[in-house]
This record gives structure tokens, sequence and C-alpha cells, in this order.
């Protein structure tokens, strides 16, 4: 599990890279995003970049953590989850 910093009023990309020692010659068909708790950190646009998963995250209460899952679907028909760590604080 990664752990971020973000400032509230940054808006920032996040990935991430299931291609790194995992995919083989599998590839990405599709990802979701999530977090928790709602209401704060806003998901933005998300997209696949190779074997990346990347969202942009806005907004979020500084001294608030909060748990931005990825779940994506390998072209096996597969399925998998990465939770990274965002962490607001007034930078």
């Amino acid at each position: 599990m990664s752990i971020f910093v973000k400032d509230p009023g940054a808006s920032l990309e996040y990935a991430v890279d299931w291609a790194a020692g995992y995919l083989g010659a599998q590839t990405l068909s599709g990802s979701s995003w999530s977090v928790l708790p709602e209401g704060g950190l806003v998901l933005g646009a998300d997209r696949i970049d190779g074997g990346r998963a990347l969202v942009t995250l806005s907004g979020g209460q500084a001294g608030c953590v909060y748990r931005v899952t990825n779940t994506v679907i390998f072209s096996d028909g597969g399925h998998d989850e990465r939770t990274i760590v965002v962490r607001v604080e007034d930078r």
C-alpha cells in the first residue's frame, strides 16, 4: 500500500502500475476507482495507459486520511484491486 500527501487545493493524477512485475502477457481491460470515507476527496477523470490505471484526485479535507481503491479487470477475465492511502494536509 502506498501513502501520498496532497493539499486540499491540488488536483493531481495518481497511478497504480499493474505492469510492474504483475501483468505478464495480460493487459488491463477495465478499471474503476472508489474512495473511503466518502464525501471529501473527489474522484475525477480516470484512464488506462498501458499497464497503469490512473485517476485524478481533487479536494479532500485537511487532516483526513482517505483509502483510494483501484479495481481492475484483466484481459483473461481475472480481477484484482490495490489501495493507496492519501493524507490531505495544508501545504
